[in-house]
């Protein structure tokens, strides 16, 4: 379920996991330039945006999402993980004009990005949901 990230930010590769509090999604602007917004967030942090860091496809489309003024958005990822049964962490390239589909939430003074997710399409997958790949 997309539990880190590798992407290039200002000419570095950044990696960055979701358990970080201060872990950010690079999402991509229609100007091509990206901004780091924050990853979802956790039990401790403070806010009224939802906890985690993905959104289901499926919660989007029935409206759950609708109160938090969501924006779809492309995340310029390079590479994400995800954690097989037995915990080991394995990696997925993404490949040139693909995108890992976010969104925005806000919330009064709140922004955050999540990660949306689908059901894995095979029974042999890693982890039973996914981050949705799109073409862009």
């Amino acid at each position: 379920m997309c539990g880190g990230i590798k992407f290039i930010h200002q000419a570095e590769e950044l990696t960055l996991y979701f358990p970080n509090p201060r872990s950010s999604l690079p999402v991509l602007k229609k100007n091509g330039e990206i901004s780091l917004l924050p990853w979802g967030r956790r039990e401790k942090q403070p806010g009224r945006l939802p906890l985690g860091g993905w959104a289901r496809l499926e919660s989007i489309k029935k409206g759950t999402w609708d109160r938090y003024q969501v924006k779809p958005v492309k995340l310029a990822v390079k590479h994400f993980m995800e954690k097989d049964s037995q915990g080991v962490s394995r990696w997925f390239n993404l490949a040139e004009g693909e995108y890992i589909q976010g969104l925005i939430a806000c919330y009064d003074d709140e922004l955050r990005a999540y990660v949306v997710t689908i059901e894995s399409e095979t029974e042999s997958s890693i982890h039973p949901r996914r981050p949705r790949i799109i073409k862009g």
